[in-house]
């Protein structure tokens, strides 16, 4: 069976991914996926042109993600499904199903 591979946009400078927090609970932070790299380059060319040599993009499995979430501490994972306005779908780990 093949894992799914997304793709997540990480700093160069202190290796923290780009996360996103919908809420006003600073502490649940959500891992921004992207469906390929060129989304995610877009979003960072889009919404963050400064810091953008900053930055670059990795796959990740599907498989890492629960790994990764939880070394990290994140509550679960943002999938961008457009990363011009940004539309975003974020999932809980706990429960799978999508918030809002």
């Amino acid at each position: 069976m093949l894992s799914q591979q997304y793709y997540v946009v990480r700093s160069q400078v202190s290796g923290d991914y780009l996360v996103a927090r919908p809420s006003a609970d600073a502490s649940r932070a959500f891992l921004l996926l992207f469906t390929s790299d060129h989304e995610a380059l877009s979003y960072i060319n889009a919404h963050n042109s400064g810091q953008s040599s900053h930055c670059r993009v990795e796959s990740i499995a599907t498989t890492a993600l629960k790994a990764t979430l939880s070394r990290w501490q994140l509550v679960g994972v943002g999938i961008v499904e457009d990363p011009l306005v940004p539309q975003i779908q974020f999932f809980q780990v706990e429960t799978g199903s999508p918030l809002g």
